[in-house]
């Protein structure tokens, strides 16, 4: 996140928003801004790629299906736009330790114990170690003490849109993205790749709520696409994983999705117009 931040200091923080005065390196200066940065970031990816993905890719006929709610779309959009401020709060204290530089994230490539290599593997580390840590706590959440107070207005949205993607309780949200921000501190990491990453994790969070149940054939048991999110939306014990179904194997919560065996939303659909 201090690319980010050097570039918002170097090209409008400095120049035309802070006194002269206040040094770039303040921590207060540093914790306003991450803030700012973090809020806008977020809001950003969230209303450019669902606005896309609810146009482009999901199929609109979905919200002729009896489960989907009335004004869900606009409700949707008004949960995450209340929560993602209060998910901000201790994302931006994860960032602000690492531009203090108490994180593993380095800059140039030549840093890399294995050079280019290493940065490939380290995204490969990245997708298993968050896949696992998303699993578990998604998992967790679910628990009769937590489900209810933290997880379930997620659950409110049964046949999902993009724009409930991000439509968390604030807890539910930051626990969720907790692996995101826990591996770089644990692991090496390319400043720029991590970004790069950050920025995936997000426009997959949206993908796997689009409604577009599509996958290649040979991947429809082993990536965690819109399908089988849509069965854990749907039958709620099933299918916790982020992009694989690894995970759901081993702790045995895996479910082939409805829609690969003809009775998905769409099925569904189908039989009440031959109605």
């Amino acid at each position: 996140m201090d690319l980010v931040l050097e570039a918002a200091d170097r090209h409008l923080l400095t120049p035309y928003v802070y006194p002269v005065g206040w040094p770039e390196g303040e921590p207060c200066r540093q914790l306003l801004s991450l803030f700012v940065i973090t809020n806008l970031g977020a809001l950003t990816l969230y209303l450019l790629f669902g606005t896309l993905s609810y146009y482009f890719i999901f199929d609109h006929e979905l919200k002729k299906h009896p489960q989907f709610l009335e004004n869900q779309v606009s409700r949707e959009i008004a949960y995450a736009m209340r929560s993602l401020p209060w998910i901000s709060v201790p994302t931006v204290a994860l960032f602000f330790a690492e531009v203090r530089g108490y994180s593993k994230l380095y800059d140039n490539i030549e840093d890399s114990p294995y050079g280019w290599s290493g940065v490939f593997l380290s995204m490969l580390s990245f997708l298993f170690f968050t896949d696992m840590g998303i699993y578990w706590i998604h998992r967790g959440l679910h628990h009769k003490l937590f489900y209810k107070r933290f997880h379930k207005p997620h659950h409110l949205w049964k046949i999902a849109t993009p724009f409930a993607s991000h439509a968390f309780h604030p807890v539910d949200g930051f626990m969720q993205s907790l692996p995101y921000h826990v591996y770089p501190f644990l692991f090496p990491l390319h400043k720029v790749t991590y970004l790069g990453l950050y920025i995936f994790v997000n426009v997959w969070t949206i993908s796997i709520h689009d409604g577009d149940y599509r996958v290649p054939r040979l991947l429809r048991h082993i990536i965690n696409g819109s399908a089988h999110h849509t069965d854990h939306h749907l039958y709620f014990d099933y299918n916790y994983g982020q992009y694989f179904t690894l995970w759901d194997k081993i702790g045995g919560s895996y479910k082939s999705p409805t829609s690969f065996e003809g009775k998905g939303p769409h099925d569904y659909l189908r039989k009440l117009r031959e109605k």
